[in-house]
């Protein structure tokens, strides 16, 4: 039995949900997202609840109960209060602005780097703090991981572009290793 994938999904105020030709549709005040379902898995919605089942008993409808769960109830909490992860540049002369969809950002290369942000995610600049938002958690953390890529910080430094709660582990330069002789 999962231990997830039994738990129901509360519907909160204002949210509908229907399963309509093998896919869960969710719409809320922030938007609409949809999800295709397996055929291995079966949806039930009643009044103020979403319960999930497998359909039969083996490894792969276990493995798949848990992981729709988890996804139905990301749609419900996302069309309604939506996701964000913030990132932080850090490093002399690094910094982004947002202008129309797309994010510039100066990260010590020779160019600017220019990354186009995708239908459905916003994006806020403010001093050295970049804010990814929007109502698909999958999307969300991806456009943050793309991000991140263009530039991670670095171990000596620690310049480069990280997660706001991301402790990176320093390490000392080469003068640490020079005052003992053997």
């Amino acid at each position: 039995m999962s231990r997830i994938g039994k738990l129901p999904i509360e519907i909160l105020a204002g949210t509908q949900v229907k399963v309509e030709k093998g896919f869960v549709i969710v719409n809320g005040p922030k938007g609409e997202l949809k999800e295709k379902l397996h055929p291995l898995i079966n949806v039930v919605i009643n009044d103020k609840e979403i319960i999930v089942t497998p359909i039969g008993e083996g490894k792969q409808q276990m493995s798949l109960w848990g992981l729709f769960r988890s996804l139905i109830k990301n749609m419900v909490i996302g069309v309604n209060e939506g996701y964000e992860k913030k990132l932080e540049i850090n490093g002399v002369g690094y910094r982004a602005a947002i202008s129309d969809n797309k994010l510039t950002l100066n990260l010590g290369y020779s160019n600017p780097v220019i990354y186009e942000l995708p239908v459905g995610i916003e994006a806020k600049v403010e001093a050295n703090t970049i804010t990814i938002s929007g109502i698909n958690k999958y999307l969300v953390g991806e456009i943050s991981a793309q991000i991140r890529r263009k530039r991670p910080p670095e171990p000596y430094k620690g310049k480069g572009i990280k997660y706001k709660e991301e402790v990176i582990r320093r390490k000392a330069g080469k003068t640490a290793g020079k005052g003992e002789k053997k």
